[in-house]
């Protein structure tokens, strides 16, 4: 008989992180039911460039490019021995694009908390609804959400609108891209009561993690 003899299996002993079992943990205690996702990756109008106002719902972007996300406008170049990315950016075009969506909730988003949830913008994005300023976010490697639930119109029209600038060049040291070059959804979550949860996951050989929840 070849291969590892039973008994070295069962002294083989695998140590789990305690990240990972509070994230066993999240998983098991929400339930699915209580998250809806509805895409945002269809129907964007895209510019590149500046674009004065364009976070006002009453901007007009009828002539903007229709788009879906993910999507890397630098890509599409042109290729330049000049260009401020340098070749670690693969000689290709960087610098301020926008991009604007319309929004309408589903009816299963009354009186619960929406969020909007980006994958990845590159980089430096400042993101609006209905004009007003949701936050900025400067790295574009890192996913982030925003919570829309106080500025949304239920009953209408919403207008979802996204700044990103790579204009400050080099900027890394591989290519990049730019704009909203990951997914975007929105997250409707059911209400809640204000209170606290505190995990705390242990594993043999390393310290305790505890992580603490705090519902809207």
């Amino acid at each position: 008989m070849t291969g590892i003899p039973p008994a070295a299996c069962l002294n083989r002993q695998v140590k789990p992180y305690p990240a990972v079992l509070l994230a066993a943990l999240l998983a098991a205690i929400v339930p699915a039911s209580a998250r809806t996702i509805v895409s945002l990756d269809q129907e964007w109008s895209f510019y590149q460039g500046e674009a004065n106002d364009a976070e006002k719902p009453g901007f007009a972007d009828a002539a903007w490019q229709k788009i879906g996300v993910p999507h890397d406008w630098s890509i599409a170049g042109p290729f330049d021995q000049t260009a401020p990315a340098t070749g670690s950016g693969a000689w290709l075009p960087t610098g301020v694009a926008w991009y604007r969506k319309e929004i309408t909730l589903p009816a299963e988003s009354k009186g619960k908390r929406v969020w909007v949830e980006f994958d990845g913008v590159m980089a430096n994005s400042d993101v609006w609804l209905n004009g007003q300023l949701l936050g900025h976010r400067p790295s574009g490697y890192v996913s982030f959400r925003y919570d829309l639930t106080d500025q949304l119109k239920p009953d209408g029209s919403n207008i979802l609108a996204v700044r990103a600038d790579t204009f400050a060049q080099p900027a890394s040291r591989w290519y990049a891209g730019s704009g909203i070059y990951q997914y975007v959804r929105l997250a409707i979550l059911r209400a809640t009561a204000p209170g606290k949860i505190t995990l705390t996951a242990k594993a043999a050989g390393l310290p305790p993690a505890s992580m603490e929840l705090t519902a809207p």
